[in-house]
């Protein structure tokens, strides 16, 4: 079976991240689906403040085994759902 491509896998990270998303911040009245993948997480887009931002940077490490270390990188890191995905696939995917 070939491996995923780099788009299958951050398509998968993705809706997996829109699931914790929504579990781990306790978002009510949304479902996955209706996330887009370039909505924005902050201000008009899903509304998170900067204690969500917290939590993800937790929910990074304990899922993904990944840490976000310079905060003024995580201002775009945590853009949207798929700045993260694709932040999570470079972090596992880097040389060691």
């Amino acid at each position: 079976m070939p491996e995923p491509s780099r788009e299958e896998e951050i398509g998968q990270l993705c809706a997996r991240l829109k699931e914790l998303l929504i579990s781990q911040l306790n978002i009510e009245g949304i479902t996955p689906d209706r996330i887009q993948d370039d909505d924005a997480l902050f201000g008009d887009g899903l509304g998170l403040d900067s204690l969500d931002a917290v939590e993800i940077v937790v929910l990074l490490q304990r899922n993904f085994g990944v840490e976000v270390k310079d905060m003024e990188k995580g201002r775009e890191i945590f853009r949207t759902v798929r700045s993260l995905a694709e932040f999570v696939y470079e972090q596992q995917h880097a040389a060691p």
